[in-house]
């Protein structure tokens, strides 16, 4: 149930690290609030094919929104007043995170999960928009970490936690904090509104961007420039490099391809139930078929890394258009019957 309830911090595990820490922080404050819902309302969905913005190296592709606007849109959408904050200086910065701690403040904030000494090694790379919830500062210099990637809370040192939230780079972290600051409140009265604004912007991005390598445009685009990898890099081997950094930012980057379209289901089919939508509901159904046709693009992708795909070039495109147009019809299909 959504309303008031009394104000705490409970560690849940969850799908993705943002939508997780959002829940998370809004419970805490009295906003029951599921992650999916955190995530919908927060226009968390996208897709984006940047070629010459590189990760690693190799070429970004996203398929969510920019780190941090799920819970600022979330926030704002749901009248929540927060805080949000970045710090030039780390040890402003360092200071600033244990004054809200001593207070009993939760505290959000984006790092590079390649510091957190808490994370399994194997999970551990360069990127720097990793979220999760500072909860106190313990008496030997370390911190008690809510990480809603793992099931239970964490300890992390002082020098890692600071080494991760002032590292450097794409999307520098500069130290944010951030955190919801209304105490008990019920926002059944502006779930309606909000749910219609969360779904009418990624709606409007996704059919109607204004490049070619964003929103639905932006899947064929890199359905075209899979095509174009056997001339651009003749090595089997440089070809092998780009699908797996593709499927990677899909399955494991905390970008979630087939993951974020589940969740975005999750979102439709429970703000549908609770709205009482029937439009939503079905667009839920149509959005986990599009998960599913992610999940089988990422399992072709994986076996043409391993030399056990025949003909990638051809049926491999082929599927991403596929994705495409049924993306396509989900977005039209609210776009027509409930916006």
């Amino acid at each position: 149930m959504l309303g008031i309830e009394k104000a705490y911090f409970q560690h849940r595990q969850a799908a993705h690290c943002e939508s997780g820490v959002t829940s998370n922080l809004l419970c805490g404050v009295g906003a029951v609030l599921s992650e999916a819902m955190s995530f919908g309302i927060g226009s968390g969905l996208f897709f984006i094919h940047v070629p010459w913005v590189k990760v690693m190296g190799l070429p970004l592709t996203s398929y969510r929104s920019f780190p941090g606007t799920i819970f600022k849109k979330t926030c704002q959408r749901l009248e929540i007043d927060y805080q949000y904050q970045t710090y030039r200086q780390k040890e402003k910065g360092e200071k600033a995170l244990d004054e809200f701690l001593a207070k009993g403040q939760p505290v959000g904030v984006r790092s590079n999960i390649y510091w957190l000494p808490y994370i399994p090694q194997q999970f551990r790379f360069q990127f720097n928009g990793h979220n999760l919830v500072v909860l106190q500062k313990n008496s030997d210099d370390t911190y008690q970490i809510s990480d809603p990637v793992l099931e239970n809370t964490s300890v992390c040192s002082a020098h890692a936690l600071s080494k991760a939230r002032f590292a450097k780079g794409a999307l520098a972290p500069k130290g944010l904090i951030y955190f919801p600051q209304n105490k008990n409140f019920a926002i059944e009265e502006k779930l309606a509104r909000a749910v219609r604004a969360g779904i009418k912007e990624v709606v409007h991005r996704m059919l109607f961007s204004p490049v070619p390598f964003a929103g639905i445009n932006g899947i064929r685009f890199l359905s075209k420039q899979i095509k174009k990898w056997p001339k651009k890099f003749p090595d089997r081997e440089a070809q092998k490099l780009q699908m797996a950094q593709v499927i990677r930012m899909q399955e494991e980057i905390g970008t979630g391809g087939a993951g974020f379209r589940y969740l975005y289901a999750a979102f439709l089919q429970e703000a549908g139930q609770k709205l009482q939508e029937k439009t939503l509901l079905e667009a839920a159904l149509m959005m986990s078929e599009v998960g599913d046709l992610w999940r089988t693009f990422a399992t072709m992708g994986a076996q043409f890394c391993k030399d056990r795909f025949d003909q990638p070039y051809e049926t491999i495109p082929e599927i991403l258009l596929k994705i495409a147009e049924y993306e396509k019809a989900v977005y039209q299909k609210l776009r027509r019957s409930y916006l």
